[in-house]
């Protein structure tokens, strides 16, 4: 579990200056009134196999462009071999605090869509997104917290997981 989100104050931890946090509250859901991207993960916090399912059925329920579902997640649980290899694609600014989460999850968008004449799929980053944006939501119902990042190395994660083109 990270630390405790910082203090919201005037115009929130987003957008300072706007409309206090505490006037948006009312308009969102809790969850996602709640919901914060933390940089500290606990190192000794272990999810259960449960709660990587939950999260993941979440995400394959996300809307998609003809329910055709663009996405795919390589998952590493810390400790396992899969983290280790995602671990050594973290850049240094997202290897400082990355390694401690739980759980890392690249996120992969299927670009070319099988049985049609497309060349690639106009929807599947958008689609992705969805799921990810599903999962972040469990996360967040189930207790948990999710930061998304980019920092890593596409080119060298994409070689050690064998990712196709698409």
């Amino acid at each position: 579990m990270p630390s405790a989100p910082p203090s919201a104050g005037a115009g929130g931890p987003c957008h300072p200056g706007h409309v206090p946090f505490e006037a948006d509250r009312p308009l969102l859901h809790p969850l996602l009134a709640a919901r914060w991207s933390p940089t500290t993960f606990d190192a000794s916090h272990e999810l259960a196999a449960p709660e990587i399912e939950a999260l993941l059925e979440a995400a394959r329920w996300a809307p998609s462009a003809g329910n055709s579902q663009p996405w795919a997640f390589i998952v590493g649980q810390r400790g396992d071999a899969t983290h280790t290899r995602l671990v050594r694609y973290l850049a240094r600014s997202s290897g400082a605090w990355a390694p401690a989460a739980s759980v890392l999850v690249a996120n992969l968008a299927h670009r070319y869509v099988e049985d049609t004449d497309w060349e690639y799929s106009e929807f599947s980053l958008y689609d992705l997104g969805q799921a990810v944006a599903h999962l972040t939501v469990q996360a967040q119902a189930l207790g948990l917290h999710v930061r998304q990042f980019r920092a890593f190395d596409r080119g060298g994660l994409a070689a050690e997981f064998a990712v196709p083109q698409h």
